[in-house]
């Protein structure tokens, strides 16, 4: 096995030469699929251990206040891939494509030298067709075979012809450890990783789970008893966002959301299961430690807070989530970021943390100083946006404020009331809604969003 490197190539539009000989580390994202932050142990789970997952934040970084600025598959996952917000790349609701003319950090490592390669759910691509995704749309992912537009399917098999799509299975299906999704873009992974090259990679496995439907493969499917599962303290309250919330989004009776839990997070034992196999394959290699390692996901699921299910609404539960990021020697073991920092932000902290040249349409920030250890002057802010169900507002430190089109708003005091019960929105709150109203209208004014005409500035 070659050792995954190449000098450095400078990221630019035009041409792609050699400056120095700086060796490059590979890039390995594990990103799941509606994933909350009360799911892992290192975030203080106590009905499941995660071990394997936990390994990267403790060899490396914690973000513990890392937004998605907006909570619905396609956007979130473009503003990942793009460092811009919904309205900027063109995929701000569900089932639109991403604009063709966007710059996805992997076509910035493609340009400097790497070996990119995607596998697993893509969801921009258009509308939500099954099927797997042509290489024209695979925005700097070279290698995309097992790329598929949409779909949480609980099956897929290889066929026997090299040259054919992979089989799909009705939804009723079961795989089990070599077909079962999970595992099957885990082995995908795996061979990708195994591949004899003389570049480094940029590899990133997009995981359709613990996303509905939530039952996962046996034997994760009976690991947890469902009368053992807590249904939130939340779960009665008449929701903020009443008569705002999709037929979706509304809450199960109990017993089932006890079994949907328990569905739940078997399924997240089984990713944990599986990112230990990737440790594992790193580790055999000899390249573990050459590696960065990203987990995070592209939102949360509510799973019965506030009487809600899903995501779409601006609660925190759906916006703050997992991210974690591994790279001995350049990030210390044990950092625990506290800082407000946003998905937006995540192309250019990657590639910040790299070393190579952003391609300069990004509107996010690059915070990988705040990985590094490094004092960096940086706004503790993630500002949201969802542009189908007509919200936007600002996550600080101190407080939730957001705002819907009929200008209907909402005002929560994230120290005092972490669980977001209590709307402070039109109370004695005053100078504060106008000082935030203003911060948010400001912020999307600058960067030419729709949302900026709800807000005064």
């Amino acid at each position: 096995m070659l050792v995954h490197r190449l000098p450095r190539i400078l990221a630019t539009l035009g041409k792609e030469d050699p400056v120095d000989n700086a060796a490059q580390p590979n890039v390995l994202i594990i990103h799941t699929d509606q994933q909350s932050l009360w799911t892992l142990s290192c975030y203080g789970c106590e009905v499941i251990d995660t071990p394997n997952i936990d390994r990267i934040g403790r060899e490396g970084a914690r973000l513990s206040q890392f937004f998605v600025n907006s909570a619905v598959c396609t956007p979130s996952r473009g503003t990942f891939l793009t460092g811009r917000y919904p309205h900027a790349h063109g995929a701000y609701r569900n089932n639109l494509p991403l604009d063709r003319d966007e710059i996805t950090f992997a076509e910035v490592f493609r340009r400097n030298g790497y070996d990119t390669g995607y596998a697993g759910k893509w969801h921009l691509d258009g509308m939500a067709r099954p099927g797997w995704v042509h290489a024209e749309r695979s925005m700097g992912f070279e290698y995309a075979r097992f790329m598929f537009n949409r779909g949480h399917w609980k099956k897929i098999a290889d066929t026997d012809m090299d040259d054919c799509e992979p089989t799909i299975f009705p939804y009723r299906e079961f795989g089990d450890e070599t077909t079962y999704p999970t595992d099957w873009l885990t082995d995908k992974t795996i061979s990708f990783i195994r591949k004899e090259r003389d570049k480094p990679f940029c590899f990133m496995v997009s995981i359709p789970d613990p996303h509905t439907p939530f039952q996962p493969r046996g034997p994760y499917d009976t690991m947890l008893e469902p009368l053992a599962m807590v249904v939130p303290e939340s779960y009665g309250d008449s929701s903020a966002f009443e008569g705002f919330a999709d037929a979706q989004s509304r809450k199960p009776d109990q017993d089932r959301l006890r079994q949907f839990k328990a569905w739940y997070y078997g399924a997240v034992k089984l990713i944990d299961d599986n990112v230990g196999r990737l440790f594992a394959c790193l580790e055999g290699e000899g390249i573990l430690d050459d590696t960065i390692i990203v987990f995070t996901t592209d939102h949360g699921e509510y799973m019965g807070e506030h009487g809600l299910m899903g995501k779409n609404m601006i609660y925190e539960t759906a916006h703050r989530v997992p991210f974690l990021v591994r790279w001995p020697g350049r990030i210390a073991a044990g950092t625990d970021v506290n800082r407000v920092i946003a998905s937006v932000d995540f192309q250019q902290t990657l590639l910040g943390l790299v070393g190579l040249e952003p391609c300069g349409r990004e509107q996010g920030r690059d915070g990988s100083g705040l990985l590094r250890g490094e004092s960096v002057t940086w706004e503790d802010e993630a500002f949201v946006h969802h542009p189908s169900h007509q919200w936007a507002g600002v996550y600080t430190p101190e407080h939730l404020y957001a705002v819907h089109s009929s200008g209907y708003g909402m005002l929560f005091d994230r120290e005092r009331d972490p669980d977001q019960r209590e709307n402070l929105f039109g109370g004695d709150g005053g100078e504060l809604i106008r000082e935030m109203s203003e911060r948010v209208g400001a912020h999307f004014q600058g960067c030419d969003g729709p949302a900026a005409e709800w807000f005064s500035a």
